[in-house]
């Protein structure tokens, strides 16, 4: 398994739990919004370690966007949730398709 599939994984999961109605925005408000950057880090090192492996990278491009406009309260969790659905099928694809 690549580092950047672990990454898609690992940031799928975490947008899962940051998706999770109340509790996430609960826990975004309380750190002050670092969630968001945190995961806009994340997804950037994400982004590189696919494209670099010639991956799919249009979930990590997704993050990167839900991570700058996840503020918004209702749209941030709808974001969160879409993101971590298209990781996550994304990441459980073999490692051998790439994209073209």
């Amino acid at each position: 398994m690549s580092l950047s599939r672990v990454m898609r994984w690992i940031t799928g999961i975490l947008e899962a739990l940051l998706g999770i109605p109340i509790l996430g925005g609960v826990y975004v408000l309380s750190q002050v919004w670092t969630p968001l950057v945190v995961m806009l880090f994340l997804h950037i090192i994400t982004w590189v370690l696919t494209y670099r492996d010639r991956g799919i990278t249009a979930g990590s491009i997704l993050g990167i966007i839900t991570s700058l406009i996840a503020w918004i309260p209702f749209v941030g969790m709808i974001m969160h949730i879409l993101t971590a659905i298209v990781l996550i099928i994304i990441a459980s694809r073999p490692d051998f398709e790439q994209r073209s």
